[in-house]
């Protein structure tokens, strides 16, 4: 086979190109920490690394919509205790006015019942941020307006949410609503915090109720009517309280597996596009030592001439 005068010069400069190219990679994956600069450099890794940087961006919007809703879920725990503290005065306020109260006192009840109701509508008009918690998905509006007549009773308290409620997902397959609204008489859905027609509660209602009997001086209608109501009322509260600590630990649940997921995906990432330093550090020494022997041996080959090969 003939080989030509350049054949040995142009193998020399691919090589030592070759070498000095690999040299560049290592010492790029070192200083950056990567094996992965291009796609090339491992298309399948490439591919596996982009599918778990896309779990990663889903994994991590799980977490920024579990600490939303823990968030909204306190609010609306804080919000549904004080009207439970309210509940209790009430009901505390109805068992003490019986026959032996003077008129006065069931006045001085009265007005105490009034302010209470008053209350309770600025509670259940609780937003977090700028959103209503207890309007349904009529967020954008207070969900109860209330009435007065010239002497500052409450005649009416008006629901003006929805029944909806909106959820979120807080892993794969899995979406949770904290939210409750303040009413429901539908008969299905999220049960309603003031009123809902499965219970029996009707709170603003019933507080009326025992306001107008306080201020009639009726002990018989409060003991009849008003007591077993507040009753009905309460019983409603508690069951909104503890399906919000029931949401609220599985919110801490999803939490935590989700910290584990976030974890357990910066790890395979690592390993898919990481270098390996140590390793990479003796593939450098190796590129090294082999670039600088074939500088050498090329220059020895190169140095020669044919008078070296005559008798």
């Amino acid at each position: 086979m003939r080989v030509t005068g350049n054949y040995f010069a142009d193998q020399f400069v691919s090589t030592v190109n070759g070498l000095s190219a690999r040299q560049q990679k290592l010492q790029n994956e070192i200083s950056t920490g990567q094996r992965i600069s291009a796609p090339e450099d491992d298309p399948a890794a490439v591919q596996r690394t982009l599918n778990l940087q896309a779990d990663q961006q889903a994994v991590t919007q799980y977490a920024s919509n579990i600490s939303t809703l823990q968030d909204r879920a306190t609010t609306s725990f804080n919000a549904i205790k004080s009207v439970k503290t309210v509940s209790d005065r009430a009901g505390e306020i109805a068992t003490m006015s019986d026959g032996t109260r003077s008129p006065d006192e069931l006045q001085a009840y009265a007005t105490e019942v009034t302010q209470l109701i008053k209350q309770t509508v600025q509670t259940m008009n609780t937003k977090d941020g700028d959103s209503y918690i207890f309007g349904g998905t009529q967020t954008s509006q207070p969900p109860y307006v209330i009435a007065t007549d010239a002497n500052g009773n409450v005649t009416s308290v008006t629901y003006q949410g929805n029944t909806g409620v909106a959820d979120k997902p807080i892993a794969d397959g899995t979406t949770v609503a904290v939210d409750v609204p303040g009413s429901n008489t539908t008969g299905t859905g999220q049960q309603g915090v003031i009123t809902d027609s499965r219970t029996g509660a009707d709170f603003f209602n019933h507080l009326i109720s025992l306001q107008n009997h306080l201020l009639a001086g009726d002990t018989a209608s409060i003991a009849s009517t008003d007591t077993p109501a507040l009753g009905k009322d309460e019983n409603n509260i508690i069951s909104q309280i503890s399906n919000n600590g029931a949401i609220q630990t599985q919110l801490e649940t999803a939490q935590t597996a989700n910290t584990q997921q976030a974890t357990s995906l910066t790890q395979q990432v690592s390993t898919q596009a990481d270098a390996d330093i140590t390793d990479t550090i003796v593939q450098l020494n190796q590129a090294q030592y082999a670039y600088q022997a074939a500088l050498q041996s090329g220059a020895g080959i190169m140095q020669k001439s044919l008078l070296d090969y005559l008798p």
